[in-house]
């Protein structure tokens, strides 16, 4: 998840910055909105209805009363009302639309607010809305309470001066001097509990929050974008995939740079560069002591992975330790070491093989700056361009005559290094897999594709190829030579490349 979110940062950081801008651009263009709030407090006593002769009307829960209450807030013409009242235009709709309606907790309290685009009106609108809707409730309640004492009194009226002397009358008149009590209260079941201050900041646009809720919003939506085109991107973004899908040892990591961009025009890769090759040297070295690897046959997938390049690299690196090193260009049908190296793009080896010309006088050497362990010393590298490009360059490789010339070279060099054609564009390389001591897959990181690597790999093992293992072209080394695996000179699985083992090995 980590890798990916590093990998897809640009694409994660864009999304956050479109939407934080698109809430700033919108904050911005949003008028500002105030919002004041008045609270009403019920009182949900059975007092009043028993005074009043009736049974108490008992509700199922305190969230009933609530509701009951924000529903009787909704009702009647109290926005029509108060817009009359306030004035400045408004109107019930523009009342209705303002007002929103809010129990507070488990309490009694409801709350009454008004949003609007002036502090002070949306103060006015919510005291106003509040007081006349009490104002109502009070006249409603006065009304009861006289319809009651009327009833009261009708019936006192009926009672003989006797009867009014006895336990009912006297009950009677308690209740019609309760009730001519009650009617005559200001205060009722409902009242206002705090009015509406004018408020000092905008309710609407919260810019400060919106772009923190934007912002987060971003990054959610670039996750998922970078998760997504990760899951839909088949290219290889990092070395350690290429030990997954081949199933080989990665032997080291060649990194982006301006020389090898510009061509081989130089005689030896100098800077990262030149230190990666050294390192990929030691690699090879010293994971295949007991091997004799005299011959090389570097090979990739694709056109374009840089296959020539790390041909010429490794040769380079071994010949500036003074190995006497031949680098032989096999692809017959797009030839580029020529151009790369500054060399001539004739004599070549499809020359030495129909015999128009020996491999000593098709050979071009070019001269390599002196290694730091000998700088008296003079170094030179042997290249074997592939020449004039012929028909059919499938059965020039799988000649007897071209292992007659791997042979000779193998006889006169110390390491032959095979540049080859990408074995997913042409077989012609196949038979020379077979014919040399091993074999360096290449990939480009960003650039090769996870299914055309596992369909080479299945194609590799078919023909019992000795692979030694994969280097990473293009590739963002981590510090040092290494790439996190404890390579390097300090690491007990290599030395340095000056420090070469004793035995067979050549590279």
């Amino acid at each position: 998840m980590l890798v990916v979110i590093r990998r897809r940062a640009p694409a994660v950081i864009l999304c956050v910055i479109i939407a934080i801008g698109a809430a700033v651009a919108l904050t911005v263009t949003q008028p500002k909105k105030y919002t004041a709030t008045a609270s009403v407090l019920f009182n949900n006593t059975p007092l009043s209805q028993q005074v009043a002769g009736l049974q108490p009307v008992a509700t199922n829960s305190a969230a009933s009363q609530q509701d009951t209450n924000v529903q009787l807030l909704s009702l009647g013409d109290v926005p029509q009302k108060t817009a009359s009242q306030v004035g400045h235009g408004l109107s019930k709709q523009a009342v209705s639309d303002s007002i929103t309606i809010e129990p507070v907790g488990d309490t009694t309290v409801v709350n009454v607010s008004a949003t609007m685009t002036s502090p002070a009106l949306a103060a006015e609108v919510a005291n106003t809305y509040a007081a006349i809707f009490v104002s109502e409730q009070e006249n409603a309640n006065h009304q009861y309470y006289s319809s009651a004492l009327i009833t009261v009194e009708s019936q006192l009226a009926k009672l003989s001066p006797r009867q009014r002397q006895g336990a009912q009358g006297l009950a009677l008149g308690d209740r019609a001097q309760s009730l001519a009590t009650l009617s005559q209260l200001q205060s009722g079941t409902v009242q206002v509990a705090q009015a509406a201050s004018v408020p000092t900041s905008p309710s609407s646009p919260r810019t400060k929050r919106d772009i923190a809720v934007a912002g987060i919003l971003g990054l959610g939506l670039g996750l998922i974008l970078a998760l997504t085109i990760d899951r839909l991107d088949q290219r290889i973004r990092e070395p350690e995939e290429l030990e997954a899908i081949y199933g080989l040892p990665l032997l080291g990591v060649v990194p982006e740079s301006p020389t090898l961009k510009r061509g081989l025009t130089v005689a030896s890769p100098a800077g990262a560069a030149g230190d990666s090759f050294q390192f990929i040297r030691a690699h090879l070295r010293y994971f295949n002591v007991d091997r004799d690897l005299r011959t090389l046959a570097i090979v990739s997938g694709a056109p374009g992975e840089g296959k020539t390049t790390i041909s010429y690299g490794l040769a380079s690196a071994a010949a500036a330790m003074g190995v006497r090193v031949l680098v032989i260009e096999t692809d017959l049908r797009r030839p580029t070491l020529a151009q790369q190296a500054g060399v001539e793009v004739a004599p070549g080896l499809a020359d030495v093989v129909i015999g128009s010309v020996s491999l000593e006088d098709a050979t071009q050497t070019i001269s390599l700056a002196s290694s730091a362990s000998d700088p008296s010393g003079e170094r030179s590298l042997d290249v074997l361009v592939a020449g004039a490009l012929p028909p059919n360059p499938a059965e020039i490789l799988e000649s007897h005559a071209m292992e007659a010339v791997l042979s000779h070279a193998k006889a006169t060099h110390e390491l032959v290094v095979i540049d080859t054609p990408p074995l997913s564009a042409v077989s012609d390389a196949i038979p020379l897999l077979q014919k040399v001591d091993g074999v360096v897959m290449v990939a480009s990181v960003g650039r090769s594709h996870r299914d055309a690597a596992k369909r080479l790999r299945e194609t590799l093992s078919t023909l019992d190829a000795p692979l030694l293992g994969v280097i990473a072209n293009r590739g963002k080394t981590r510090g040092g030579y290494g790439y996190g695996y404890g390579y390097g000179y300090e690491s007990a699985h290599t030395a340095p490349p000056s420090q070469a083992p004793t035995g067979p090995v050549t590279v």
